[in-house]
């Protein structure tokens, strides 16, 4: 089984920081890429960030880039995103996302985390 744990969510005025976690565990062969996704009120989920594990390459969604930056540690199989100059409009659940696999013979699937709160607002 395996288990997807962020924290670090909560409320934030506008132009605060706010840094999220994730950490995955369970019967894990191998992760490929691990990100961030976000859905607000009435939206659809959105990808904010996301690192590819071996070669380090990463990719953000305009609306973040230069405020946000994803990090890992490999060693703990655990993402960061760091937030900086928090808008309103950044309010949303936040979900990890990782593409991992569970044994060698089998191939990668995504894996979803229960989701962290962040709220952006004075």
């Amino acid at each position: 089984q395996v288990q997807l744990v962020e924290s670090g969510g909560g409320l934030v005025q506008p132009g605060g920081s706010l840094r999220l976690s994730c950490a995955a565990s369970g019967s894990i062969f191998s992760i490929y890429v691990m990100g961030w996704y976000r859905q607000a009120p009435g939206k659809q989920r959105e990808l904010v960030a996301a690192t590819n594990i071996g070669g380090g390459s990463t990719r953000y969604a305009d609306s973040v880039k230069g405020r946000f930056t994803i990090s890992r540690d490999n060693a703990k199989n655990t993402v960061y995103l760091q937030m900086n100059s928090l808008k309103p409009e950044d309010t949303a659940v936040y979900y990890c996302n990782a593409v991992l696999s569970v044994a060698p013979a089998m191939g990668s699937r995504d894996y979803w985390g229960k989701g962290t709160l962040v709220t952006v607002s004075s």
